[in-house]
């Protein structure tokens, strides 16, 4: 069955005279990230036509009518806390949560998901309690990842959706535009409220040829990154064009939007095209298929666009698919490239441990159908050849649709015969759910995922974590040597022979079909308001929320204290850490014990050790800021670039916030950590001079003249330091109006409650 079928339908039936009434306000050709974002535009008039304007990339701020939303369970049990407090009976639009982020990998998929079920069982009943009353659908534990389930499932060309995991752009591979955010702006979309986003700039990535060889759709975003880095994207939709574009699958589309998130982009999309239908007549969506023919040349850019695309976009870059190798990128971070060709000699000039410990095949990024069918090509030759793994080789499906497809069709069986053991339908190592048994010394690993931040995926800060695609883990794990470039040099076998890997194959689409997983989801019931959610008050998983207090703007902004000065990167994991931690992700209190332990310490080049101001004490950072909170000292904590890169989760933002945290001030921001930050009622501000860092001192105490907050308008920051002298530094925000309310109400969420009063 189709889901959410009229709402497909009433979004194509407004498509055409949406887009035309903004080309004609424009003047000019439209790429397609401008058509679908003009035709979901907030209604003007009362309802009648839209709220047309020129908007200025990069500078105004537009309010949106998003068509879903999509919550992973680590993330979706704080914004429905949210959503229940703000009073609200029914959600507004099409929403569903997935039970992916809590399943922790250790022994294989059914033992796994027995022990996340037993273990999680509070949460998951709350979820789907939660879930069956307010008008959610619900994903069960073990039915896959959540982009993976949304792309089968929910993601249709032209659409627009928000989700609460920064990997929601996965939908762009069906030509959505699907936007990773935190969950309080989900509440906003699901209270029916316009969502606000600063009209993006616009990437352009023009695609040429195909791919050759070894070469995979997911080299495209590895070289990508190395192109424009981890910020390089902030601010824009990456939006793909060119004839390449049509030689790619669209689980392989989804996989290049998916990673896009490693290079701060707010999205990326394709244009609609032949593969993309086929996807959804393979997933039973005909109907959606037959639909977007209907408007298929609404749903890519306009002629002139690929003709002359400088003068559209704000940057192009071109990617010859022709000469693409397969890239690895990291240890470290995602956007340190280096293509296949080049990469023994960096492991060797870097000192990088050769020898592999162990390759991951999975994550949102690449566990399809394709994915899977490619490298089952690889281990089937293997088998014929003597070959296995040389290191521990683990495999995590997208979810069950595909896992049951593979298993029938021969591949796990393959993979298993080759050494691989098959994990649960979840998200696994890549988020840090890596119960890894072993040394915890200097080592390397190899995944199919889209980050390797220090420590994310097994909590051992000496994992040296290298990203590439599904085909280059396979490769690599026979090798078992990042030494050996397998796609040119043989590999040694069970019996000490030297043999060649053949260059992997694979469909993108089961011949058969897929095989549909029949008891994953579950329906909310058509009337909720009689069921009850009750929050135990002696638990330590869920915690019902209070509202935060609005901000004395005269008296708050004094005498402040600087919490910690974050050197070099700090992502969300830094800030606030999944892993063992994700178990209280609907507790904000005791998450927030992991408040920045991540974090170095500019002063002293430690993690999670700060000198606590008032009390001369040296001490961990969560210990500290409630330290201040109780004598009721406000703090701040200074950062360096891209500040909160990575996940969506607002936890980094709440907990701050619920800490007594008042500034957040930095060089620059994350985009989604931004947004959140001002949705908690926090200050994000940045350093007009970002030589300003350095004239931060560890003993400082900080003044903010917050009561002048205003569009555009710098703030000053007043410094004392210790010996008495004073200085002060001008700082930037992007706050407008609406989010000025945000502030000033304590929270958006408070602006909402007090609204539906």
């Amino acid at each position: 069955m189709v889901q959410d079928l009229d709402m497909v339908k009433k979004v194509y039936s407004n498509f055409k005279s949406n887009v035309d009434s903004a080309r004609k306000l424009l003047g000019r050709p439209m790429t397609l990230t401008e058509k679908i974002l003009y035709a979901h535009l907030k209604p003007a008039n009362g309802g009648k036509g839209t709220d047309l304007n020129n908007f200025g990339r990069g500078k105004d701020y537009v309010d949106f009518y998003p068509d879903r939303v999509a919550m992973q369970d680590a993330t979706a049990q704080m914004a429905l806390l949210q959503f229940m407090s703000a009073g609200i009976p029914k959600v507004a639009v099409p929403s569903t949560v997935h039970c992916d982020h809590l399943i922790q990998a250790e022994v294989n998929a059914s033992t796994d998901l027995a022990t996340a079920n037993r273990e999680n069982s509070e949460v998951y009943e709350f979820l789907a309690n939660v879930s069956k009353k307010y008008g959610i659908g619900f994903w069960k534990p073990g039915a896959g990842i959540i982009h993976q389930v949304v792309l089968e499932n929910y993601a249709f060309p032209g659409g627009m959706m928000i989700g609460t995991d920064s990997h929601t752009p996965n939908a762009g591979g069906l030509g959505m535009i699907a936007i990773g955010v935190g969950g309080a702006d989900a509440v906003d979309v699901m209270a029916g409220i316009p969502w606000e986003l600063k009209f993006p700039k616009l990437i352009g990535v023009k695609l040429t040829g195909s791919l050759k060889g070894w070469a995979s759709a997911k080299d495209i975003i590895l070289k990508l990154a190395g192109i424009l880095t981890v910020k390089g994207g902030t601010g824009a939709i990456v939006e793909y064009f060119g004839s390449g574009t049509a030689t790619l699958s669209c689980t392989g589309k989804g996989t290049i939007c998916n990673m896009g998130a490693e290079i701060g982009a707010t999205t990326s999309i394709f244009p609609y095209d032949v593969r993309m239908a086929d996807y959804l007549k393979k997933t039973d969506r005909a109907e959606i298929a037959n639909l977007a023919d209907g408007v298929a040349d609404y749903l890519k850019a306009d002629v002139d666009i690929e003709k002359n695309p400088e003068k559209y976009y704000d940057q192009v870059v071109t990617i010859d698919l022709d000469t693409l190798e397969p890239h690895i990128n990291g240890p470290f971070t995602p956007d340190l490239a280096t293509p296949i060709s080049q990469f023994a000699k960096a492991v060797k000039e870097n000192g990088w441990p050769s020898k592999l410990s162990a390759a991951l095949i999975g994550s949102c990024t690449n566990s399809s159908y394709e994915d899977i069918d490619r490298v089952a090509t690889v281990a089937k030759q293997a088998a014929t050849q003597n070959l296995k793994a040389k290191c521990e080789f683990l495999i995590t499906p997208g979810s069950e649709q595909v896992r049951a497809t593979i298993e029938r069709d021969g591949q796990l069986g393959a993979l298993d015969k080759m050494g691989a053991n098959v994990m649960a339908n979840a998200c696994g190592p890549c988020i840090g759910q890596w119960k890894r048994h072993g040394s915890q010394e200097k080592n390397s690993i190899i995944t199919s995922f889209n980050r390797n931040f220090t420590a994310r995926n097994d909590g051992n800060p000496k994992t040296h974590a290298f990203v590439a695609s599904p085909e280059t883990v396979i490769g690599f794990a026979l090798a078992g040597d990042l030494s050996i470039d397998f796609t040119k040099e043989p590999v040694t076998n069970e019996k000490g022979e030297k043999v060649m890997l053949q260059t992997p194959k694979g469909l993108d689409l089961p011949d058969k079909g897929f095989v549909k997983d029949e008891h994953g989801y579950v329906a909310p019931a058509a009337d909720g308001s009689s069921i009850t959610v009750a929050i135990n008050p002696k638990s330590d998983r869920l915690q019902a929320l209070s509202p935060f207090n609005a901000p004395s703007l005269d008296k708050d902004f004094n005498d402040l204290r600087m919490l910690i000065k974050a050197k070099g990167k700090c992502t969300t994991d830094h800030i606030s850490m999944a892993g063992s931690w994700l178990k209280f992700r609907g507790h904000l209190d005791n998450i927030s014990n992991n408040l920045l332990i991540g974090a170095i310490n500019s002063f002293n080049g430690e993690a999670n050790k700060v000198k606590n101001q008032a009390s001369g004490v040296t001490g961990a950072v969560p210990a500290t800021a409630r330290d201040y909170k109780a004598q009721g000292i406000g703090w701040l904590v200074v950062g360096e670039e891209n500040y909160g890169e990575g996940s969506s989760r607002e936890h980094a933002a709440l907990e701050p916030r619920h800490l007594g945290g008042k500034a957040i001030v930095v060089k620059s921001f994350a985009r989604i950590h931004e947004t959140n930050l001002k949705k908690q009622g926090m200050l994000p501000l940045t350093f007009a001079t970002p030589a300003d860092y350095d004239k931060i001192r560890e003993d400082d105490t900080f003044s903010l003249n917050a009561k002048d907050l205003a569009p555009g308008k710098q703030l000053t920051l007043s410094i004392k330091h210790a010996d008495g002298q004073t200085e002060s530094i001008m700082l930037n925000h992007t706050f407008n109006e609406q989010q000025i309310g945000w502030f000033k109400a304590g929270s958006a969420l408070n602006l909402i409650a007090a609204n539906k009063k």
